[in-house]
C-alpha cells in the first residue's frame, strides 16, 4: 500500500491490518521476544511465566493457545509425570521475533518520546510492568 492511499484500500485482510492483529494482545510480543531474548528460542513453561512478570496463569495459557494455533509456537509435551510442558518458536515465530525486536529496539531508544505520551485510562503504565 502506499502513503495517502484511499480509506477503501485498508481492507480488513491485508498486510498491515494482520500484523497488527498480531500485536493486539500485548502478550503476543512479549512472548515471542522472551522465547527469543531469555530462553535462546524454546522454554518450559514455569520457567516462561516466571520471566513475563504481570501476566496471569490464565491469560498466558490462552495467549499461548492463540500463538500455537496461528503457527507461532510449537507446543511439546515429554511423557513424564506431571507432564513437563514446553514452547518453541517455530519458523514463523522466528520471522515474527525480527519486528518485535526492531519495535523493542526502537521503544529503548526513544523511551522519552514514549514517556511524554499521556496515560490512557487503560493504561497500566507506571505500575511496574516488564521492560524490554
Amino acid at each position: 500500500m502506499q502513503a495517502g492511499s484511499k480509506d477503501r484500500e485498508w481492507r480488513e485482510d491485508c498486510a498491515p491490518r494482520r500484523v497488527l492483529e498480531i500485536f493486539s494482545t500485548k502478550w503476543t510480543s512479549m512472548i515471542l521476544h522472551t522465547l527469543h531474548a531469555v530462553h535462546d528460542g524454546q522454554a518450559r513453561s514455569g520457567a516462561l511465566q516466571r520471566s513475563l512478570p504481570g501476566i496471569s496463569k490464565k491469560m498466558m495459557i490462552q495467549t499461548l493457545r492463540d500463538m500455537e494455533e496461528s503457527g507461532l509456537i510449537a507446543r511439546h509435551v515429554e511423557a513424564v509425570v506431571p507432564p513437563a510442558v514446553s514452547y518453541s518458536l517455530t519458523p514463523l515465530g522466528h520471522r515474527f521475533v525480527d519486528l518485535v525486536e526492531t519495535v523493542y529496539d526502537w521503544g529503548r531508544r526513544n523511551s522519552d518520546a514514549l514517556d511524554g505520551l499521556q496515560a490512557r485510562a487503560s493504561s497500566r503504565r507506571g505500575s511496574g510492568g516488564v521492560s524490554g
